[in-house]
């Protein structure tokens, strides 16, 4: 006899089913550093841009492979010099169902520019470029800037989008400096990480933020992209520490965990789960306090109002200290390649054929003595602990090849949370940086950390070590407003070559990427290192 299934039956069947698909759709991801924030323009640091990646978009997004893509806008075109225009998605809403508009863009950069809770200049060095802001109609904007700038959709790409409804106004313009239009108070970082404001684009909503404890998110039905988000909810919980992180995941307390130390890859797969590397962009780097007479770490022999690191001899003595490929292949497990300039070779503006930094502790003696350092001086070297690959390890050898060669070196590590606000507050001599060039050009990176602070032009924001170089800045300025990229390429390279001839920030090596996750998904690395729930699927 047939065996039919009535219509009460099929539906009980089908929840029961839904039930344990929704159970499946629960991502559960071990993050190696805690994001700061949910305010998108807070801090720009990896983890609190890929948490924010999940909610908020940009105008122009950047493929896993660092390549410019559309995002909220459909397309952009240069319409003179110093005019792009951006043509925005019809279709784009927020979760809240509200259309996406020119208005949301205005406002968006106009917080930017008010927003007195930053830390870091990221996203306020974009927008101090952009001289105006035209709207011809709800989904067209007109971006004008001071001068030539062939990298804004580039930097765009760093920029999320927020919701025009939280403020107050009547009409909104692009006035920073007189407010915009807006009649409410600009929102702050603690505003924002309670929730209440965080209305996105992106394929998930913010369900709870809790410092210290983790990060939940729910799936934006009202998301408007092709590409549904393919988890209902997420959770991420930090831990700092690789070993308790793995442990995390062969327990099952976790799906998927980012940056596990590369001894432990083998393991990973003897044990059944899958792991995903990735190349990135991410540099890591000393940087030294070189534009003060005293430092607050460093003791020197000839007295307290005597910096060493001023002299470029004694920096390029602490370059030829450090055996990068030791570094690489002891501490990093050669999940790392050893840096020889700030960008990988390939990449626009980075040095053709570049010599590898080398490793000579002799020379490195040499021009100490020739420094007037003949017995070294006292340095204390600050890092942190938890944000990147075995960051306090590297701080730790780096410390014991300066020792070596008569600079009597101690280490300072501590979390990021401590780390980052010191660190902006010049509280260091020499200080790990690790930098994520997510525009994919040198001039990332030098527009940061290597230029003469300069707010009005944007740059030099986290030139935390006062260094300053006409030779640096006069090739960079001039390539930021060059149109042709031949010719930029070549001024990026120049200024790049001076840079590392100064060596006020000395070149590491740069990470890979590398994510473990169990059997059932798959993964997608990114070159920015972000973890994304949405690059994490189950496999079919």
């Amino acid at each position: 006899m047939m065996n039919r299934q009535t219509p009460t039956t099929i539906a009980a069947l089908i929840a029961v089913a839904l039930c344990g698909t929704a159970s499946a759709q629960t991502l559960k991801i071990g993050l190696a550093a805690e994001p700061t924030a949910v305010d998108p323009h807070y801090h720009q640091t990896t983890p609190n841009e890929a948490l924010l990646t999940h909610i908020f978009e940009p105008l122009v997004a950047m493929s896993p492979d660092m390549e410019l893509r559309p995002a909220l806008a459909t397309g952009w075109r240069t319409v003179d010099d110093t005019t792009w225009e951006f043509k925005l998605d019809p279709a784009a809403k927020f979760s809240n169902g509200e259309p996406f508009t020119s208005n949301d863009v205005i406002y968006t950069f106009c917080r930017i520019l008010n927003n007195e809770t930053a830390i870091g200049g990221g996203a306020t060095n974009v927008a101090r470029r952009i001289a105006g802001i035209e709207a011809p109609d709800a989904h067209t904007v007109h971006l004008k800037t001071a001068a030539p700038y062939p990298v804004l959709p580039n930097e765009l790409a760093r920029i999320p989008m927020i919701w025009s409804g939280i403020a107050e106004f009547d009409k909104l313009t692009y006035e920073p400096a007189k407010g915009c239009g807006v009649t409410s108070k600009w929102p702050t970082v603690t505003e924002f990480n309670t929730g209440d404001l965080v209305v996105g684009t992106g394929p998930y909503k913010l369900k709870s933020y809790v410092k210290g404890s983790g990060i939940v998110l729910e799936r934006n039905d009202n998301y408007w992209g092709k590409t549904p988000a393919p988890w209902s909810e997420v959770r991420m919980t930090a831990v700092p520490s690789a070993g308790p992180r793995l442990t995390g995941l062969l327990s099952g307390d976790f799906d998927l965990i980012e940056n596990p130390a590369a001894r432990d890859l083998k393991r990973i797969k003897d044990s059944g789960f899958e792991y995903t590397t990735k190349p990135s962009v991410r540099i890591m780097f000393f940087q030294l306090d070189v534009g003060r007479d005293s430092s607050p770490f460093v003791k020197s022999p000839k007295g307290a109002d005597d910096n060493p690191l001023k002299d470029a001899r004694v920096r390029q003595a602490m370059s030829l200290a450090i055996d990068r490929k030791a570094i690489v292949d002891r501490i990093m497990d050669g999940v790392a390649t050893p840096a020889n300039q700030y960008l990988p070779e390939g990449m626009f503006g980075s040095i053709i054929g570049a010599p590898a930094l080398e490793y000579d502790p002799k020379r490195a003696k040499e021009l100490l003595t020739e420094a007037g350092y003949p017995d070294g001086f006292e340095l204390t070297l600050a890092s942190t602990n938890n944000r990147y690959i075995n960051d306090g390890q590297i701080t730790q050898a780096v410390a014991q090849y300066l020792t070596r060669i008569g600079i009597k070196t101690q280490v300072d590590t501590m979390t990021s949370s401590v780390y980052f606000p010191r660190r902006a507050r010049k509280e260091f001599s020499a200080s790990l940086g690790g930098w994520g060039s997510e525009t994919g050009e040198a001039s990332n990176f030098i527009q940061y950390w290597i230029t003469t602070r300069n707010p009005e032009l944007g740059v030099g924001s986290s030139n935390y070590g006062g260094f300053s170089s006409a030779e640096v800045d006069k090739p960079y300025l001039e390539a930021i407003r060059t149109l042709d990229d031949k010719r930029r390429s070549e001024l990026l390279q120049e200024s790049v070559k001076h840079a590392l001839n100064a060596m006020a920030h000395i070149p590491l090596h740069f990470e890979s990427g590398v994510w473990a996750y169990r059997k059932g998904l798959t993964y997608e690395g990114r070159a920015d290192q972000r973890t994304l729930a949405t690059a994490a699927r189950p496999v079919n």
